[in-house]
Parts: structure tokens; C-alpha cells; sequence
């Protein structure tokens, strides 16, 4: 086992698989592309990179077939969970709430999809060419960031379907918080990609179905509170919190205070890590008296 470790004093925040976004509209669909300012392709540039696939958006005629077909197909499944459920079936169909069929940068997100946007010398041009789904075999190999309060971090690994609790990190890439100047979540269609413009404006879209694991600590520098900052009520809920779920000496709860006057407490626990998932968490929401706070009850911020 070779498992990325925070340097001392760092704490980790989160980790999860990663790659560039794919585009979803149909003139884009299943399609990326590597931009410069003046919207030309630099993958031909980008340094080290194997050659990839190359991609031309569809014609207007083609778009309108494939969005036929598609009508044409989803119809003839309605039918037939019409049918099942005519039959007395209780069918239930997936929704992801999260997705949005408005695009917010329709130039970039129906017209075109670049997943990088970048002047030569730029930060996004070290993004390392393992992201992209186009040039690795994803079925054996993963990519993950890793977030912490001092920075973000790009990590390869071998991937084994039925033996994913075998992490083999190799780092790719990393950049202080500091070279990161925004984070903005990217909805339109799946509601898994998020944009990471650097500090000299240059610009990546990722994509990661552990999109919140990674975004939340990203998007504001955390104000991470030591436990004994904490009252003693609070402090005795975050121990009993950390014995129930048998965290190890090695780990320290992540704990921060929410606008709503709630507090978050998350606690990465290294027998959880996987190379499918990441890092998952075992959480828990209290109030100013300690008292874990009833989901009904919970505030967006709590989320």
C-alpha cells in the first residue's frame, strides 16, 4: 500500500476520483476539447502528452437526428414502463436533482466543450494527460484529487474492480490553494462537473461523481477548528462521535462552523479509502449545545 499522506500539519480534506468533463448537449456529446484564448485545439502542444482523440462538433442535421433517435427511444421506454406498471409493477425511475437542462455557458457547453483553457505558460497546461478518459484505460487505471487545507492534488493508481481496497498512489500533479482562484460547480446535464480557474485565469472542468467531497473544501478556504476550541459539550459529542466510529489516533476530526450556527464534523477513516470512491466520511451535523441536529432540520449550508 502506497496511500497519499498530508505533509505535517496539513490536514486532509477530501479525495476523490477525477477526470475532464465530457460534453453532454448533442452536438458535443461524448466529445472534450483543449483550448487556448482564441478557442484554437493545443493538444497537440501540451508537452508530454501521447497523442488522443480528435473531435469535430456535429452538424446541425446530424444533431437533430441523434436528438430523434433519443426522442424516439425514450418514447418507446415510457411505453413499456406504462405497460409494467399497468401490470401492477412498481416502477421507480433514477432523477439526479442536481443536473439542469439550461446550459450556463451555452458557447461552452452546446456549441463547444473545452475542458481546458489556456494561454501558453499557464497553470491548466501542467494538468498531467492521465485526466483525460481519452488517453487512459480507465477500466485498470484511476485518477483522484486529493484536497487539503493547504492544497490540490492529482494521483494515479491501479484500478482493480474486485480488489479496490489496493491504493498504489502516484502523483501526477499538484498546485498550492493559493494558484486556485475560484471553484464554480457546472451543472447543465449530469450535475457532476465543476470548473477550477487559477490564479493567472486559466481554466480546467472536471468532472467527479464525488463532485461535493472535493468542491466543499475547495470552493472557500475552510475555517478548520481545533477541537479544543470547542465547549465542552460540543467536544464530548465530537469524541463520542470519533469512539463510535472507531477513529484511529492517526486521524483528526475535521470540524467547522456553518453560517447557520450548525457544525459540521467529518472524519476520513483510512480502512474507507478505496480506489472506486476515494475517501468517504462518517459525519455528523451538532448544534451550539452539541446535540446532533435531526436531518429534517438541516440548513442548505449543513449539506
Amino acid at each position: 500500500m502506497n496511500v497519499w499522506q498530508p505533509g505535517p500539519g496539513e490536514m486532509l480534506l477530501g479525495r476523490a476520483p477525477v477526470t475532464f468533463a465530457t460534453g453532454a448537449a448533442m452536438r458535443v456529446r461524448g466529445m472534450r476539447w483543449f483550448r487556448d484564448t482564441e478557442r484554437n485545439d493545443i493538444q497537440h502542444e501540451l508537452p508530454g502528452w501521447p497523442e488522443g482523440p480528435s473531435f469535430a462538433a456535429r452538424s446541425t442535421g446530424s444533431t437533430v437526428g441523434l436528438k430523434t433517435l433519443k426522442g424516439a427511444a425514450k418514447a418507446v421506454g415510457t411505453a413499456f414502463m406504462a405497460v409494467l406498471s399497468a401490470a401492477g409493477g412498481n416502477i421507480a425511475t433514477p432523477s439526479d436533482d442536481s443536473g439542469s437542462d439550461t446550459p450556463d455557458e451555452p458557447s461552452d457547453e452546446v456549441e463547444d466543450f473545452p475542458v481546458m483553457w489556456a494561454a501558453p505558460g499557464t497553470i491548466a497546461r501542467t494538468l498531467p494527460w492521465q485526466l483525460d478518459p481519452g488517453r487512459t484505460d480507465q477500466k485498470h487505471q484511476r485518477t483522484h484529487a486529493i484536497v487539503t487545507d493547504r492544497r490540490l492534488v492529482i494521483v494515479r493508481l491501479p484500478y482493480d474492480k474486485g480488489n479496490d481496497e489496493v491504493i498504489e498512489d502516484e502523483v501526477l500533479w499538484q498546485c498550492p490553494r493559493t494558484d486556485i482562484n475560484s471553484i464554480e460547480l457546472k451543472n447543465f446535464k449530469g450535475g457532476k462537473d465543476f470548473k477550477v480557474t487559477f490564479a493567472d485565469g486559466s481554466w480546467c472542468r472536471l468532472w467527479s461523481f464525488g463532485r461535493r467531497k472535493l468542491t466543499r473544501y475547495l470552493e472557500h478556504t475552510p475555517n478548520l477548528l481545533p477541537l479544543d476550541s470547542l465547549t465542552p459539550r460540543q467536544r464530548a459529542a465530537v469524541l463520542n462521535f470519533a469512539a463510535e466510529v472507531k477513529m484511529p489516533d492517526s486521524v483528526s476530526p475535521i470540524i467547522t462552523r456553518n453560517t447557520c450556527g450548525h457544525y459540521n464534523v467529518d472524519i476520513l477513516l483510512p480502512r474507507r479509502f478505496s480506489s472506486t470512491f476515494g475517501a468517504s466520511e462518517e459525519s455528523l451535523v451538532m448544534d451550539d449545545d452539541g446535540q446532533e441536529v435531526d436531518p429534517r432540520e438541516y440548513h442548505p449550508e449543513d449539506l
